[in-house]
């Protein structure tokens, strides 16, 4: 106990002997922890976005070979015959009007519902943390908001809302575990169809969300759907949600999957950093490597100290990174938008430990042959370095 206590002491003696050089290397540890950490969030927020669940039942009809949500056009007068289909719980028609198309961190979705039971249906499991529902029943402007947009908005019960060419009223606001919940305004499809076709008569939707009565009949469902109005004027594509999202986010995903390879690329920074730290910090030692033999120290004993310095290193600058990672994605909201879909970046514990985890593993591979040297090099040697 004594020993370890004593090589831990040496240890952090010797970081802070050096504390530029000290602090520069776990500055940079930090700074490329933080970037795997950020990006493996970001990465697990597509994940939980675009994957379908084991309860999954829901799906998507949207105009075929149309993308932006001001593309997409489809009769409302086919919600009849959708839930005319077998397997089909319920059709709810949805006119959808968004500010931006593409990919955005500020992006307003609009999403008009037919009647306050389809909206329930939709918002069974949020939290309304302003207003009600009976607000938004009231008036036909009115508007229920998630928490996202409400918090990037500034909004809250009783304010006006405008935006994308939507003036409205917010009855309610709300917090939902869905990101698509919680990043948009539900209001009146009357509203926005009205709104959309500057006060005509609507009857035009953007897709229709579809209840099936179990997962095994998703795809069933979805290709007897699209093959029922294959001839129409109106073809349509149809998707699990978590197949249409991971779709209309492809630009997301790409920059996801890009910025993922620059989050492992910093993780060879992070040994490159610890690896040249600990080799200059063994060279400037030699001396005193050689005094600890000669009081005792085994060659065992000071490969250990090498090695818990490169630990230490790996540990602190890689705890710092990951925490501060936390910490902006928890204070901030991180929300992408596209084609009236939302991904949101929420701090990820299993993403923390890892960026910790490695790094700190990172240190003690880096620290290895820095060891092994000092550990092999003989005490005459050492005494005579200067």
């Amino acid at each position: 106990m004594n020993a370890s206590r004593a090589a831990f002491l040496f240890a952090l003696r010797g970081m802070v002997r050096r504390p530029m050089r000290t602090g520069l290397t776990l500055t940079g540890i930090a700074v490329a922890t933080f970037l795997f950490t950020f990006v493996e969030s970001m990465r697990d927020g597509v994940h939980r976005a675009t994957t379908a669940g084991a309860g999954d039942t829901r799906l998507i009809v949207y105009r075929l070979n149309r993308f932006c949500p001001f593309a997409s056009q489809l009769p409302q007068s086919y919600a009849r015959t959708i839930e005319g289909i077998a397997g089909v719980r319920a059709a709810v028609p949805v006119k959808i009007i968004v500010n931006n198309c593409r990919a955005s961190l500020d992006v307003v979705t609009f999403r008009g519902f037919p009647d306050e039971d389809a909206l329930i249906a939709r918002l069974r499991d949020v939290q309304w943390t302003s207003g009600s529902l009976a607000d938004w029943r009231s008036r036909s402007d009115a508007v229920v908001v998630g928490s996202g947009l409400a918090e990037r908005r500034r909004l809250r019960a009783g304010d006006r809302f405008d935006a994308a060419g939507v003036r409205a009223w917010v009855a309610g606001t709300f917090e939902s575990d869905d990101p698509q919940d919680r990043n948009c305004a539900y209001a009146h499809l009357g509203f926005l169809q009205e709104t959309a076709t500057r006060g005509g008569t609507g009857g035009i939707v953007t897709q229709f969300e579809v209840e099936v009565e179990s997962p095994a009949q998703l795809q069933s469902v979805a290709a007897a759907i699209d093959e029922r109005f294959a001839t129409d004027q109106f073809p349509t594509s149809t998707k699990p949600e978590s197949a249409f999202i991971a779709k209309a986010a492809r630009d997301v995903v790409h920059i996801v999957q890009f910025a993922s390879v620059v989050g492992w690329a910093s993780l060879a920074a992070v040994f490159a950093l610890i690896a040249n730290a600990i080799a200059l910090a063994v060279r400037a030692r030699v001396r005193d490597h050689a005094i600890l033999r000669t009081l005792g120290w085994t060659d065992w004993g000071i490969g250990a100290l090498v090695g818990l310095e490169a630990l230490l290193l790996g540990l602190g600058g890689g705890a710092c990174g990951a925490l501060l990672a936390w910490i902006v994605l928890k204070t901030a909201t991180i929300t992408f938008g596209m084609e009236g879909v939302s991904i949101d970046v929420l701090p990820d514990p299993t993403a923390t430990a890892l960026g910790v985890l490695l790094a700190s593993l990172l240190g003690l591979l880096a620290g290895a042959l820095p060891a092994w040297t000092a550990a092999r090099r003989e005490i005459v040697v050492g005494l005579r370095s200067t």
